[in-house]
């Protein structure tokens, strides 16, 4: 009964709404997508029009018994917004709005566009934007008097909401009734013709402006070599205080003069402030590479947040569109020049190039000041940079491993300690020899030791790669990155399949220094969980430990801020002024922290002296395993100015497995290394290989990375060097060396 009643009151109100227009307007708004577009429904009588929203500044009025949709600004530059989202049907490409609209005692807010509007956004299913949306009906002045608009506009393929939103948009006061607000669905043919036609002229205007700046630029270039006008900064006939051509900084910018010599200054007076010369350039349309050139001067700079917010020269090519072309150059950057230095820069131009971004800043630094003259650019050779360019690309494709799934029956047997030898599940003495696949200790997003894994197992005859690795970026809280280290994290996960399917084995270095940190605990309870029990993988504890104790080495104990030389080369900016001192937890306490995850993995552990030294472990120091772990072996690093190695590794060598873990020599000499004491390679190398091999030491070289000094190859076609990498792969072939003098 109640029901029925309702309904007859729902019909009733229908047919006085209905009575009150006429019978074309009421087809009309039955039409509409948008419901209740003649704001006189209420059917579940709470007093407010059914389907639009409530809120601040919206109301519900009423004149002479018709209904409409008040927006009244109440406060100063606050959004007024009557907020909707309209289902579309399928199919639908095209609408047609009407409304009528009142504007009264307006007021814009602090910009031009902060106006009474009504806005439009399209989505998709997934709640996706879709463009383009028609401009904003706008009006910012008083239309005191009911007033009928009228717009078509096209419906982007597969939209299935419409965002509406009719508002007074930040405006300081004002008043906006809306009412009939009709969105009807429409033949789209004639408004995709005008398009089509709109599109194509604009297509036309936009190829004959290019053209013009094109020419434009060609006589600039011909005339002065350069397509950048006033790039030495010196004609000022429009402003004698600022360089013509240039776009003059407000703050943080002046005109300098020196002898005569004309220059832009840039100086950080605001930490984290971006600051920026900026200039649009034109390319001829026959340019197929570029040289940039400039000078500068870069002085008391202090990197800000980031390690790339520096002194910099950004160079971006935009299409005729200003999208970003690809490839782009890289930027050039500085930390600071000794006095006025001349930089510059080829590149290719990509197709379809139409102009350059030229913008040398300072990139949001703490603090510093860069000068900046004589900028340039001029066509260059394209040959050879197509050949460079060409070159890159096919390094990139040898890089390329495919991913692979686990085979695990071409995995090694696992390892375990028998006294002072490695032996494997059947009983059989496994000997370790490899390499160091360096850079993921560095960089994140390396994946050259992908490749480098391989190619040291198949080309090399590696049976082990050492791969030093960071906890900052196992978590992923590095500045470099955004996917809380899941992208490091599957980098390891893919070297360690590719190397268990070919038979090897890989060592997990933490590559760190000093004293453990309960952080390293904590890493290793996360990678032993992960790697657990898995045959190829043994866990090297910590890289170098050094400047302690024998006792804090191995029980922990408070580590406080080390003088003179430590590890500072190795830590960031941050990492330093947080490296005050620490509670560490000892190797002891990162050998429990594997163990407490079931993981038998075997442990390698560095001794003191940056793991220059072990006899700490026969003089009462060694760790105790836990038992079901498959063993200890210990971990010594040696390079060419290393003496002493009987007694710091050879008494532990009688009862522990060793694994060398770091050796090598460069003819480059360390500067933090005084020179004289650094031997040559060709006298020392085949001595240390030597002594590795008559005392059966496992071994992998430093370093499978042509910058990683000592570099065991010249360059990513893996070629090995003639003073270290020639020995070790030769070594690691089966070759025997005779050790003539122990060190």
């Amino acid at each position: 009964m109640r029901f029925s009643l309702h309904l007859l009151c729902l019909q009733s109100i229908f047919l006085l709404w209905a009575g009150s227009v006429s019978s074309a307007q009421a087809a009309s708004l039955q039409d509409s997508i948008l419901s209740n577009p003649g704001v006189e429904l209420d059917a579940d009588m709470d007093q407010w029009p059914d389907a639009w929203p409530k809120g601040t500044g919206i109301l519900w009025g009423e004149e002479g018994g018709n209904r409409y949709l008040r927006m009244q600004s109440t406060t100063p530059g606050k959004l007024v917004m009557a907020y909707r989202e309209i289902a579309v049907p399928e199919g639908v490409r095209a609408l047609k709005f009407s409304w009528k609209q009142r504007i009264t005692n307006l007021q814009r807010g602090e910009k031009a566009w902060f106006n009474a509007r009504i806005l439009f956004e399209f989505m998709d299913g997934g709640r996706k934007k879709l463009t383009p949306s028609p401009k904003p009906f706008a009006y910012g002045k008083d239309q005191p008097e009911w007033v009928t608009k009228e717009a078509s506009f096209l419906v982007p393929e597969g939209t299935r909401i419409i965002k509406f939103m009719p508002c007074l948009f930040n405006v300081k006061a004002g008043t906006y009734d809306l009412d009939d607000l009709v969105l009807t669905p429409i033949d789209p043919t004639a408004l995709l013709e005008a398009a089509a036609l709109k599109e194509s002229e604009q297509a036309l205007q936009q190829q004959s402006d290019i053209e013009k700046r094109q020419a434009k630029a060609k006589a600039l270039l011909d005339a002065t070599g350069s397509l950048i006008s006033n790039g030495n900064f010196e004609s000022t006939q429009k402003n004698p205080a600022w360089p013509d051509h240039w776009g003059q900084l407000k703050e943080n910018g002046s005109y300098e003069n020196e002898a005569g010599d004309h220059f832009v200054r840039m100086k950080s007076t605001e930490p984290g402030k971006l600051i920026m010369l900026y200039r649009e350039i034109d390319l001829p349309s026959d340019v197929k590479a570029l040289k940039l050139s400039w000078r500068w001067r870069v002085t008391d700079l202090k990197v800000g947040e980031k390690p790339w917010f520096d002194a910099r020269v950004i160079a971006e090519i935009l299409d005729a569109d200003g999208k970003k072309l690809k490839p782009q150059p890289s930027p050039s950057y500085s930390r600071g020049t000794d006095g006025w230095v001349h930089v510059s820069r080829d590149f290719l131009v990509p197709e379809g190039a139409v102009s350059i971004k030229l913008m040398p800043a300072l990139f949001s630094v703490a603090s510093g000041t860069m000068d900046i003259d004589d900028i340039k650019l001029e066509p260059t050779d394209t040959q050879a940079l197509e050949a460079a360019a060409a070159k890159r690309a096919e390094e990139a494709r040898m890089r390329y491993v495919a991913p692979e799934e686990p085979q695990k029956e071409n995995w090694p047997l696992e390892l375990h300690t028998e006294g002072n030898r490695l032996v494997d599940s059947n009983g059989e003495e496994v000997w370790l020899q490899g390499l160091n696949a360096g850079n993921l200790e560095t960089l994140p997003h390396d994946t050259q030791v992908i490749k480098s894994a391989v190619v040291g197992i198949e080309e090399w005859n590696a049976n082990v790669i050492r791969l030093p690795v960071k906890e900052e970026f196992w978590y992923g809280t590095s500045v470099y990155q955004k996917d809380g280290g899941q992208g490091y994290r599957d980098t390891i996960d893919q070297v360690v399949t590719l190397v268990a399917n070919r038979g090897a084995y890989l060592v997990l270095d933490l590559h760190r220094y000093r004293a453990p940190k309960p952080i390293h605990a904590q890493f290793w309870v996360d990678a032993a969980t992960h790697f657990k029990n898995h045959p190829a993988v043994l866990f090297d504890l910590m890289n170098e430990p050094h400047g302690i104790s024998w006792e804090v080495w191995r029980n922990g104990g408070w580590v406080g801020t080390k003088k003179g030389v430590d590890e500072s080369g190795f830590l960031t900016d941050a990492e330093k002024k947080a490296n005050q001192g620490y509670e560490s937890v000892g190797m002891q306490g990162l050998l429990d922290a594997v163990r407490s995850t079931g993981a038998r993995n075997i442990v390698v552990v560095g001794g003191i002296g940056w793991s220059g030294d072990l006899s700490g472990v026969v003089q009462g120091y060694a760790l105790d395993e836990h038992e079901g772990g498959n063993g200890i072996m210990y971990s010594w690093h040696q390079y060419n100015w290393h003496t002493g190695w009987a007694k710091t590794v050879l008494p532990v060598a009688e009862q522990y497995p060793i694994l060398v873990g770091e050796v090598g020599a460069d003819t480059n000499k360390m500067d933090f290394i005084p020179h004289e004491i650094q031997e040559s390679p060709y006298t020392w190398v085949p001595d240390m290989l030597g002594f590795i091999q008559k005392y059966r030491l496992n071994w992998t070289a430093w370093c499978f990375h042509p910058r990683a000094t000592p570099v065991l190859i010249k360059d990513w076609t893996y070629e090995p060097t003639e003073f270290w990498g020639v020995f070790a792969k030769e070594a690691l072939h089966g070759k025997q060396f005779e050790m003539k003098r122990m060190r």
